[in-house]
């Protein structure tokens, strides 16, 4: 009710113009941190008579301060106001005194609200009280705004049509990224989903649709909101496009988009068919100078993509495997954002057929060094040839050493890595000696 009486006085002295509700463009950039920015261009048609602008339709977690604005010269912008009257009888009848109403079928003038009742004056001249539900309106006051709007206080000297611009920033709407892999023999299929969950209180229709990676800093951020899980689905799918811009990724949506309000939006961004797949199974093992009893350690499996040609935004890979009629959950892992053409691996889960034995023989020590034999046994009991590799976390240092008769290579600074090569249900046996300095 703050705003009601200097609009009605605006109203009174001059001329509202209320602008269409549908926009003739829109933009909307969705960061990943639960802001938007909105940009619509509506047309205006302004006279000298104009005294207050109604812009409908913004959302109702619009940021009041982020809004700018462009009028042209000879418009003055004096203030702004945001206006959302939700409906009510109080407030419908509010906006009626002192004016006609009809009760039981005769017009009464309205003078004032008292609870649920009402002081009437009827044609008769006799002031009487009457209950407010028996009061009758024949259309909606013209000063209550129904959609959430932006009141603009203005002095116009000029007549003009032209296209007006605005931007602001809304809250409690953002985005996230989705995978499905369908894996195949040697090959799979990828598909990409965008989810836009939107509570900003605005339906965006037929909107250009920018999604940005990265956290913006900001002076305070929204509390946390909930939405009910339901969504349009787009279904082609170009793909998306990806520039940078000061540190962040912007992801463009192709094709224009519907979001409604409080509804998860899903779109489909991005298919791409039997992409070669590379399988590898993996076991991180046991430092061999702390290594002190006989130890099994599972082995990892993952399946690689050498890379993609468009750019993945971060999110959740959901991997799925053919078997007869339907198809198996076989694996889920996260991917950062990812440029294109970077070469991917895929986190599946334990292989239930490969194990690594790791057995200690000898330890030894002396004022300058730590010796240690281990044997190393990896067991393939699956009807298929498999590559192992084995990571011992291992520094060599001055002095210290590793020796074997398999071949071995140092990864990350600190891993001894060895690839095995096991035939189906077979197993694969080596001895290491380390020496590690003190």
């Amino acid at each position: 009710m703050r705003y009601l009486f200097p609009l009605l006085f605006l109203a009174t002295a001059g001329y509202a113009l209320s602008m269409p509700v549908e926009p003739k463009e829109s933009t909307l950039v969705v960061y990943n941190n639960n802001i938007g920015l909105v940009e619509e261009k509506k047309m205006l048609h302004i006279t000298p008579r104009d005294t207050t602008i109604v812009y409908p339709d913004v959302a109702s977690s619009i940021i009041t301060n982020s809004v700018s604005l462009t009028l042209p010269q000879g418009v003055t912008l004096y203030s702004q106001q945001y206006r959302y009257d939700k409906l009510t009888q109080k407030k419908l009848l509010q906006a009626f005194i002192g004016k006609k109403v009809s009760y039981k079928d005769t017009s009464v003038k309205l003078l004032a609200l008292d609870g649920s009742k009402a002081i009437v004056r009827t044609q008769k001249g006799t002031i009487i009280t009457i209950a407010t539900a028996d009061i009758v309106v024949d259309a909606l006051p013209k000063e209550l705004l129904l959609r959430p709007s932006l009141v603009w206080n203005i002095n116009s000297s000029i007549r003009k049509r032209m296209d007006v611009t605005l931007d602001y920033l809304i809250q409690n709407i953002r985005w996230n990224s989705d995978y499905v892999v369908q894996l195949h023999k040697n090959s799979a299929d990828l598909t990409g989903w965008v989810t836009v969950q939107n509570n900003s209180g605005k339906a965006f229709r037929n909107t250009q649709l920018y999604l940005v990676a990265g956290d913006v800093n900001r002076a305070q951020s929204p509390r946390p909101i909930m939405y009910r899980k339901s969504g349009v689905v787009l279904e082609s799918a170009p793909a998306v496009e990806q520039t940078a811009q000061e540190g962040y990724h912007i992801y463009h949506i192709p094709f224009n988009v519907t979001l409604l309000d409080k509804e998860n939006t899903q779109i489909k961004f991005l298919t791409k068919k039997d992409l070669p797949v590379s399988r590898l199974y993996s076991a991180r093992l046991d430092n061999p100078i702390y290594l002190r009893s006989q130890s099994k350690r599972s082995v990892t499996q993952y399946i690689t993509f050498k890379g993609i040609d468009v750019p993945l935004p971060k999110g959740v890979v959901r991997t799925y495997s053919a078997m007869k009629k339907t198809s198996l959950l076989v694996g889920q892992s996260r991917i950062a954002h990812t440029p294109k053409n970077t070469p991917i691996k895929l986190k599946l889960g334990t292989n239930f057929d490969l194990k690594v034995v790791q057995t200690p023989l000898k330890h030894e020590k002396n004022s300058s060094f730590y010796y240690a034999d281990v044997r190393y046994s990896v067991q393939n009991h699956s009807d298929k040839a498999k590559k192992v590799t084995l990571l011992v976390p291992f520094n060599i240092n001055k002095g210290s050493s590793v020796h074997t008769d398999r071949s071995y290579t140092m990864v990350q600074g600190n891993l001894v890595q060895f690839v095995v090569d096991v035939s189906a249900n077979s197993s694969v046996s080596f001895d290491v000696h380390y020496q590690s300095a003190k």
